[in-house]
């Protein structure tokens, strides 16, 4: 059983809370977001304190409580700090650039590839093969990532692709490693 949903959320004083009855709005130094609550959940703020209790012990409100927690304390993270996530392109020829607002990626396929960001969050291409999306919403910011990764994943024989900063991808012998050894010392006749 999980107790995320139990444990206090301490707010900084940079952080102006407003709980109305389905939702909460977050303002802070880098922008605004609105949690929406579901049924059975409730929040109250005291002392900079902010606890979120279920009404009742039905299963899906078991479910929402812990989530709910996690994504109101995502969102004071995110509109204080905010997130970051960094990606690399590897192999010959891929590059990536700004065009707009959109990324354009030209990753081994005969035509460019064109990244939008998701809302909350935004591309920022530090040189051709480093891209970096921040935001003040994970959701978005890991979303708008994924996006980028998934138009060319790294491949396992010669690590090619777009991965994640430091994602370490095994890498498989190719077949002519794997025939070398099978066929050592011995003579072929035709």
């Amino acid at each position: 059983m999980s107790r995320i949903g139990f444990k206090i959320i301490k707010v900084p004083k940079e952080v102006n809370l407003t709980i109305k009855d389905d939702s909460i709005i977050i303002k802070g130094p880098k922008g605004e977001l609105n949690i929406n609550l579901k049924p059975g959940i409730r929040c109250e703020l005291k002392n900079d304190i902010l606890k979120v209790d279920r009404l009742n012990n039905e299963k899906e409100t078991k479910m929402n409580h812990g989530t709910i927690r996690s994504n109101i304390n995502n969102a004071i993270i995110g509109v204080v700090s905010g997130f970051k996530k960094k990606l690399e392109i590897r192999g010959i020829g891929y590059k990536a650039s700004m065009q707009n607002d959109q990324l354009c990626l030209n990753v081994g396929f005969s035509h460019q590839i064109f990244v939008k960001p998701t809302i909350n969050s935004k591309i920022i291409c530090e040189d051709a093969t480093n891209i970096v999306v921040e935001g003040i919403d994970k959701c978005s910011v890991g979303q708008t990532a994924a996006l980028i990764r998934s138009v060319r994943p790294p491949e396992p024989y010669n690590g090619k692709g777009i991965r994640y900063f430091g994602e370490v991808v095994l890498q498989k012998e190719g077949k002519r490693v794997a025939t070398s050894t099978t066929t050592s010392g011995g003579t072929t006749k035709k």
